[in-house]
């Protein structure tokens, strides 16, 4: 992963969030400090707890056996399926005798499958989508500078290169494609975080449909829109983008026009994933935020302060202490994953006891 030099004003109406737009997190309400605490679970085994009230979890490091020979590189990716399978997206690790770049495991942390080698190296942005009764993953890779679209066993639907029909790119090689947003209806949108820093939507026949952003600061500019997702909890959906060089989240209707940024709690966001009223954010500087409905802070997880542990050794981890959290998901029954841009690669379970 290529690191950014890092650094709601939005429209006025009536509804309360589009008010919270507008003022952005600068209203928040003070929290609670989280806490890290050790219990003794009934083995003698002390558990390390995080989190605070009905978002209080236990640190599951490295969650997950891989096959023998197996390595993770730096783990970009984590979905899951309706099955509870969970799938994980990596850049695979010099050591690995496998070149098997997304990896799946059941609920209890079992090895079931692998697939996915024309990733290796450029693994990153990992969507897993409903349609029809069928479920299909959504892959970017910012090495070849594609997205693809797949069955769950890796059998290729469609793919897409650079956009040339935007006029923005000289040579397919500027186009590096980070994550994917979809939206009701079936128009998806494709963000190029660590391209040129626009988003280009399509439609649900993956035709293009047109392009928004671009490089800066202002309002509706980006500077790695490195996470993208379609934020339902409001009146109406919203594409909510993490503007993560900018240290900010921005929103815009599902047409491409800016509708306000949050900027407070928010150090390097990389990505989002929302069940029910709360959206949980992996970012990139050593923690793990959780905004309620209104985007207003919860809590913090695991603050490690920053990621210089990032290419150390595993031993040199914290336990209880994130590197650099680069996406993450709920699952069906409110825990938390979370994949993490380190090179050895780390899966963390927060398994949700509150």
């Amino acid at each position: 992963m290529t690191r950014r030099s890092i650094g709601r004003t939005g429209t006025a109406g009536s509804s309360r969030r589009a008010f919270l737009l507008q003022v952005g997190a600068g209203a928040l309400a003070a929290t609670a400090a989280p806490r890290i605490l050790r219990a003794a679970d009934k083995s003698g085994k002390r558990d390390i707890i995080v989190g605070q009230g009905d978002h209080t979890y236990q640190v599951i490091h490295d969650w997950g056996t891989l096959p023998a020979g197996m390595a993770y590189g730096n783990t970009h990716g984590v979905c899951e399926d309706a099955q509870g399978n969970i799938y994980i997206k990596h850049t695979v690790g010099a050591a690995s005798t496998s070149d098997d770049a997304l990896v799946v495991f059941d609920a209890d942390g079992k090895f079931v499958r692998s697939w996915g080698p024309q990733f290796k190296g450029g693994a990153h942005g990992l969507h897993l989508s409903k349609e029809g009764g069928q479920e299909f993953l959504y892959l970017c890779d910012f090495r070849r500078g594609v997205v693809e679209k797949t069955d769950l066993a890796g059998q290729r639907v469609w793919q897409l290169t650079c956009p040339d029909a935007s006029g923005l790119y000289n040579t397919p090689g500027e186009f590096k494609p980070t994550n994917i947003a979809i939206a009701p209806g079936g128009d998806f949108y494709v963000a190029d975080g660590y391209g040129k820093s626009w988003v280009h939507r399509y439609n649900a026949k993956a035709e293009y449909l047109g392009s928004f952003g671009g490089p800066g600061a202002e309002r509706g500019q980006l500077n790695c829109p490195h996470g993208i997702t379609v934020d339902a909890r409001g009146p109406e959906p919203l594409l909510v983008v993490a503007d993560r060089s900018n240290h900010r989240l921005q929103y815009f209707s599902l047409d491409g026009r800016h509708k306000g940024f949050i900027k407070d709690e928010l150090r390097s966001p990389c990505h989002f994933h929302t069940r029910a009223a709360d959206m949980v954010i992996p970012d990139l500087d050593a923690r793990v935020t959780i905004f309620d409905r209104d985007n207003k802070l919860i809590v913090h997880l695991g603050d490690g302060g920053s990621y210089a542990l990032r290419d150390k050794p595993r031993d040199q981890f914290i336990p209880g202490k994130f590197i650099a959290p680069h996406s993450a998901i709920f699952d069906h029954a409110g825990n938390i994953f979370v994949v993490e841009w380190v090179e050895v690669g780390r899966v963390t379970k927060l398994r949700r006891i509150a």
